[in-house]
């Protein structure tokens, strides 16, 4: 429960402790809170009791924590043996690798179907993708869309 609590923080907790309640007074505010303290993990831990009972007995197994979103995703990571088996059939090296073998493969396959002789290839243009600097011609009056200014 105070688990990221240091030593700063309990000193600067019992001498405000000791200002505020007195030296006289402060076991007595202790036994209180550590009292009420008692009785809320009871009631919590009779409540979980009760849900669990209600729930049936394929939910014996059930634990609050698992409702947290993080806990949830990080135990069917871990516990769910079809993940593991995709986990460890899968080598990203080995995927990256086909890729790329494939890729200087296409590339190799398109130098080979090149034209032989450099005349052929002068004469032959160059297939290439659109060029993308090229700012695109304007469509025709006919061709535009309309612009609605109330539709936006």
């Amino acid at each position: 429960m105070f688990n990221d609590i240091g030593a700063l923080e309990l000193v600067t907790i019992v001498v405000l402790g000791i200002l505020v309640f007195g030296p006289d007074k402060l076991p007595k505010v202790i036994q209180d809170v550590t009292g009420f303290i008692r009785k809320v993990r009871a009631f919590s831990d009779s409540a979980k009791h009760d849900i669990r009972s209600e729930l049936g007995p394929e939910f014996k197994d059930f634990e609050f924590e698992d409702l947290n979103p993080k806990t949830f995703i990080r135990k069917q990571l871990t516990e769910n043996e079809d993940l593991k088996e995709i986990r460890s059939s899968f080598d990203l090296r080995k995927e990256l690798n086909d890729v790329s073998d494939a890729v200087k493969s296409s590339a190799s396959e398109s130098d080979a179907v090149a034209p032989a002789s450099p005349a052929a290839a002068a004469a032959t243009p160059a297939v290439t993708g659109p060029d993308l600097l090229k700012k695109p011609a304007a469509p025709a009056v006919d061709q535009r869309s309309r612009f609605d200014a109330d539709a936006t």
